[in-house]
């Protein structure tokens, strides 16, 4: 259609074509690359719903807007794509703020698009509308951890505000951006060509020629170099180069909890994760290292042994070079000899072409002092990967898994055991299959990110291994995995309570007093098999340590999500490392 100028000489007016501008945002979308948005339906967004439905656009809707934005977050970290939500406001949007906030804490890139009410209503409280502190509040909600809040006043800015939020959620340290949209502005009308501008392809930072030199002669000189790796290296698909640095120079690498996978798990230069749930090699070599390059790492608590130089880190004396994409990590934990803002690929790509043909110093039998060590912790547990014990030990439960899952399946853990055993103990050996919340180390993540992954790549396996806990807080991410038709298998390893804080509780109080799942004062265990029966999904209930491995084999040649159950013992997970939370603690009367 056409609108015609106010107040213009008849016969000189200009026409200019319009649409409705929820239509040119959907085009818009498809050609920015947008395959897939994930969210649930509210009032405030049916006009933009209304559109995708006629797009290439697929919408999964979720019955929780948390769900949503997990499963957006899962499919970005599969896909290496943003992934994209849509949400109602007020309790649609704060329902979702947990899965934004566990992206933004692992460096996820996302954009929100959030209905609001209309316009002219801001300030009046209509239905749904946050606005206790100001008028137009609901975004404030956000401000904590996105990258950026854009709340669109006029239709006008609706184009160019969403070019600049797919900007700046892949730009840099990657992350979340909300846009919150007034109702009517869905509605609105602009020119047919206003969705012009796409965000610029964008050149990453890299490492110039004499910095690289400069960090490799330091490495090739140091008696005790480590390379540390963290989800900056999976992220920027780096770990060819991560590789070929540390072959060229023969230095091991040890890894945070979102960097394994950065080495085959196989590779005789690799210690494992460090901190807490990391392993005893990992830990001593990085506490007696005399260099560290860290790359794409925040040196966070978990991973660092709440940063208590008698543990994983003693720096200084050790010595620190860091490499990340957000200068603001560098120097924020320890002091840095040199910080490098870069992409984790490029940094590590000119560091291993400066390290050709560069001498080192002798590292003596540091392969075989590796494989000794590695052997060593893994002696104090290897056995139970085949304990036929019922409930089952989750070893066991890790080692069928391991056997049934292709090397190229995703592994996508909740917290808890799965989270800090698999970080710990799991063989990893294709990078990126391994998708665990961090930072935020959301309980639900793992049973709503499988989805995404599974939409990211729907020919590969994707198991979600998760607690009874974590399974518990959304069940209905069976409905949304039947309507989407994505057969994904959740192994929930069952000990009947929040485990790991059961075992905190215990060690530090003697019991576990609201920790675990009781009915009567006996364990009360909720049947998940039957619950995915009555969604008409697959499920089934593990009665012996021998029923796992071909249970998993048949759900995954299957085409429907399926729920496995295996009643588990409550074992605590090793913690070589420290958390000073354990130093906090006072027993009273």
């Amino acid at each position: 259609m056409s609108t015609v100028a106010a107040n213009t000489i008849p016969g000189t007016e200009r026409q200019t074509e319009t649409r409705i501008a929820s239509y040119l945002l959907t085009e818009y979308l498809e050609r920015i690359g947008v395959e897939v948005i994930f969210g649930l339906c509210g009032h405030t967004i049916i006009a933009l719903l209304d559109a995708i439905g006629k797009s290439q656009i697929r919408f999964v809707s979720t019955r929780h807007e948390q769900i949503a934005a997990h499963a957006a977050d899962g499919y970005a970290r599969a896909s290496g794509k943003t992934g994209v939500v849509l949400s109602h406001l007020g309790p649609g949007l704060t329902n979702a703020c947990t899965g934004v906030a566990n992206a933004a804490l692992d460096s996820i890139p996302m954009v929100v698009i959030a209905g609001d009410v209309p316009s002219h209503y801001f300030g009046r409280h209509p239905h749904q509308e946050v606005n206790l502190h100001q008028d137009g509040d609901q975004c404030q909600i956000y401000r904590p951890f996105c990258k950026r809040v854009y709340r669109v006043d006029r239709v006008q800015d609706l184009p160019r505000i969403m070019e600049r939020a797919f900007h700046l959620a892949q730009a840099g340290r990657p992350g979340p951006v909300l846009v919150d949209v007034p109702m009517d502005i869905f509605s609105a009308d602009l020119p047919v060509d206003a969705f012009q501008q796409v965000p610029a392809p964008m050149a990453p930072p890299t490492v110039d020629g004499a910095t690289a030199a400069r960090i490799v002669e330091a490495l090739a000189g140091a008696e005790r170099p480590i390379l540390y790796a963290g989800g900056g290296v999976l992220s920027a698909r780096a770990t060819s180069e991560l590789a070929a640095l540390a072959e060229a120079l023969e230095v091991p690498v040890a890894h945070t909890l979102m960097g394994k996978g950065c080495l085959r798990e196989d590779h005789p230069l690799l210690l494992g994760q460090t901190g807490f749930w990391g392993t005893p090699i990992s830990n001593d070599k990085c506490r007696t290292a005399d260099l560290i390059v860290a790359v794409g790492t925040r040196l966070a608590e978990a991973n660092s042994s709440s940063w208590d130089p008698r543990f994983t880190f003693a720096i200084p004396p050790t010595r620190l070079i860091h490499i990340d994409a957000d200068e603001a990590e560098i120097g924020r934990n320890y002091s840095t000899e040199l910080g490098v803002v870069a992409d984790a690929k490029l940094a590590l790509g000119a560091l291993a072409g400066a390290a050709r043909g560069v001498r080192h110093r002798d590292r003596g039998r540091l392969r075989e002092e590796i494989a000794r060590g590695r052997k060593a912790f893994a002696a104090n547990w290897d056995h139970q990967w085949s304990s036929n014990q019922y409930p089952m030990r989750p070893e066991r439960i890790l080692a069928e898994l391991r056997k049934a899952v292709p090397e190229d399946g995703f592994i996508v853990t909740d917290v808890g055991w799965n989270k800090n055993g698999v970080g710990q103990q799991f063989p990893i050996t294709v990078p990126g299959t391994f998708i665990t919340p961090s930072g935020l180390a959301t309980m639900g993540f793992g049973p709503a990110a499988v989805l995404g992954v599974k939409m990211a790549h729907p020919n590969r396996a994707a198991v979600s291994l998760i607690g009874d806990g974590g399974f518990s807080t959304n069940p209905s991410v069976i409905a949304t995995a039947m309507e989407a038709d994505l057969p994904v298998v959740w192994l929930v390893m069952d000990n009947a309570g929040f485990g790991t804080i059961a075992g905190l509780e215990s060690m530090h109080y003697g019991w576990s007093f609201g920790c675990m799942f009781e009915r009567g004062g006996k364990p009360y265990r909720a049947d998940y098999a039957a619950m995915a029966r009555g969604f008409g999904a697959r499920g089934v209930m593990i009665e012996s340590a021998a029923d796992l491995g071909p249970a998993l084999r048949e759900a995954l040649a299957s085409n429907l999500p399926t729920v496995i159950q295996a009643p588990m013992e409550n074992a605590p997970t090793p913690t070589p490392g420290h958390w000073n939370i354990n130093d906090i603690y006072r027993k009273g009367e």
